[in-house]
């Protein structure tokens, strides 16, 4: 993956595939450890860290939806794939198969 950061699309790729990472390590490393270890604080740290991310996905989701005009079907459709986990990944994918330029 070669992202340059430089248009609003790649910011957006970008933040979304941290964000997908981001919610995977909460929900399969941290939650397992506060649970099942009963220790709490990878819970706290990775909680934060991706709820930071949420919102900067959530900021650039509305920033390439202006660039781009996206409709507001495809506006949606990310923002649910942010909750599923594995969505984000798949519509990184997805953007990929469209042709969806980073540059």
């Amino acid at each position: 993956m070669n992202f340059s950061l430089k248009t609003p699309l790649s910011r957006f790729r970008l933040i979304g595939i941290l964000e997908g990472i981001s919610y995977l390590v909460l929900l399969g490393i941290a939650m397992p450890l506060k649970y099942l270890a009963g220790w709490p604080y990878a819970v706290k740290g990775v909680g934060w860290a991706h709820g930071v991310l949420f919102i900067a996905y959530l900021i650039a989701l509305i920033a390439v939806t202006i660039d781009r005009r996206w409709s507001i079907i495809r506006v949606i459709v990310a923002f649910i794939a942010s909750l599923v986990p594995f969505g984000t990944f798949w519509l990184e994918s997805r953007l990929k198969k469209e042709g969806q330029s980073i540059a």
